[in-house]
């Protein structure tokens, strides 16, 4: 079973790494800005599941749930 988590925890840290890189890739959504923008957020708010911003979104959201289940597992004592 050491073989096991062994190969977990590399995973696990393949994850931590590449949600650090997707996070600092996003736009940042600071709060005034979206006054500010206007008419071009309407546009860009409908196609944001199509874009650049929106694929990150979801591969980051996808790294973040599999961040705390290989936690959750890793922490179990069945290893």
């Amino acid at each position: 079973m050491g073989v096991l988590r062994i190969i977990l925890t590399v995973i696990y840290i393949l994850i931590c790494i590449a949600l650090v890189i997707l996070v600092l890739m996003q736009e940042g959504k600071a709060a005034g800005l979206g006054a500010i923008s206007g008419a071009a957020e309407t546009y860009w708010g409908k196609n944001k599941g199509r874009s650049m911003e929106g694929k990150l979104v979801k591969i980051t959201t996808g790294l973040a749930v599999g961040f705390m289940l290989l936690a959750v597992v890793l922490n179990l004592t069945i290893f």
